[in-house]
């Protein structure tokens, strides 16, 4: 864990250095004005002096917790509290749910001062922060309120599984999560999403009439067109897909309308986003996880009768929940490798999605609209190449001008 830190540390610096170059990229020289690039290296300098000192505590903190025992020692208060109210400890659930509460607790405090920094000072700074120190309270407390509903069904489900599982439980376990997450992925647009953004119908008009006509054209099954208001927490801007075989739905930010200097804009932005379902970007990720997420399971069943792995923890005992904890910390090494893999897939996909949008007749306002939002939302400019290739799931934007370029340039 600390050897993932020091080298994803001297990639920030690599990147640190990046930003601070005085000059555009020769790509970007007389496409970004000079004012919107001072922006954006201010923006992203503040984020990247922020993210060094927030990553040191971070490391500090979870080295700490391993290395005098704190987990173990936490999951026998937690027992000892539910002695105290009279709860009987033997019930794994009950205990794993005591233990969880407190873990939520300090984990909210923890970072706490971390999210308001972040929002109230350097978002704020740079004009990106739109909501109030009550709203962002109001939406911690709503996501505190989700986690107590949501999360205890789904750990009791879980422990259980473990427990009766027997040889096939990496198959029982996947098969759960692959319900849970279908269900998620269904509820969370119609339930949940709904209490932190309003969703309002795109009204009649040009921008929804081409919107329809290019979906139509795709085949594309859309049933819902929504403009959500993003305005009212962030200036940044989005826009996203949902929803399964012939119902789908398009949402837009409102902050996306406002920044495109015209429908075309927002329209070879969505004709970007149609192309990952019409080249089943979405499904073939989707496949990944599920795959990533049985061998992870899988693995998770070689080591989760080991006393030895526990007790090297502190542990005396053999609890469900403390096991897939621990199993997470021992693949810290192997996740970075899986999530550098999905990275390089992920910028092959959207490179195949702007070259599919280009191919619709949209690669100048495609174009056009990429570097309006990179100039909105200050984006960084300049990339140190091996921070970016880690990191990155979106290709730089030099990269994709670079791309939508190249067949002109070919062709004449």
């Amino acid at each position: 864990m600390i050897l993932m830190y020091f080298f994803e540390t001297y990639l920030d610096w690599r990147q640190h250095a990046a930003l601070k170059l005085p000059t555009l990229p020769r790509t970007l020289e007389g496409v970004i004005s000079q004012e919107k690039f001072e922006k954006s290296r201010a923006y992203s300098l503040d984020k990247s002096r922020f993210h060094f000192i927030h990553e040191f505590v971070t490391i500090l903190m979870d080295s700490a917790i391993l290395f005098f025992g704190v987990l173990p020692w936490f999951w026998k208060r937690s027992g000892e509290f539910l002695v105290y109210i009279g709860v009987n400890t033997e019930n794994e659930i009950v205990h794993t749910l005591a233990f969880l509460a407190g873990v939520m607790f300090w984990s909210q405090i923890t970072d706490l001062p971390f999210s308001l920094y972040s929002t109230f000072v350097i978002e704020a700074r740079h004009g990106f922060n739109k909501q109030t120190i009550w709203l962002f309270f109001r939406d911690m407390i709503k996501g505190i309120l989700l986690s107590i509903i949501i999360g205890p069904p789904i750990v009791a489900a879980i422990i259980v599984i473990v427990q009766k599982g027997g040889p096939h439980l990496a198959i029982y376990l996947w098969g759960f999560m692959l319900v849970l997450s279908l269900v998620m992925m269904t509820l969370y647009p119609i339930l949940i999403a709904p209490l932190f953004n309003k969703f309002t119908p795109l009204p009649d008009g040009e921008l929804r009439l081409k919107i329809e006509n290019l979906a139509s054209s795709l085949k594309f099954p859309l049933k819902k067109l929504f403009v959500v208001d993003g305005s009212t927490r962030s200036s940044h801007s989005n826009a996203y897909m949902y929803g399964f075989f012939k119902n789908k739905r398009i949402v837009l930010y409102d902050t996306l309308i406002q920044q495109c200097k015209n429908e075309e804009e927002v329209v070879a932005v969505l004709a970007h986003e149609l192309g990952h379902w019409k080249l089943n970007h979405t499904m073939y990720s989707f496949i990944a996880v599920q795959i990533l997420t049985f061998l992870q399971f899988g693995g998770y069943t070689l080591v989760r009768n080991s006393k030895d792995l526990f007790q090297s923890f502190g542990f005396d005992t053999q609890p469900v929940l403390i096991g897939l904890i621990i199993f997470q910390h021992t693949v810290i090494p192997l996740q970075h490798l899986v999530s550098f893999g999905l990275n390089l897939i992920s910028r092959s996909f959207e490179f195949q999605a702007d070259a599919f949008a280009k191919k619709l007749g949209y690669g100048v306002p495609l174009r056009a609209g990429l570097v309006k939002l990179q100039e909105e939302n200050l984006s960084a400019m300049n990339t140190d190449p091996w921070y970016s290739t880690y990191h990155y799931s979106h290709p730089p934007l030099v990269e994709r001008l670079a791309a939508i370029d190249e067949p002109d340039k070919k062709q004449d």
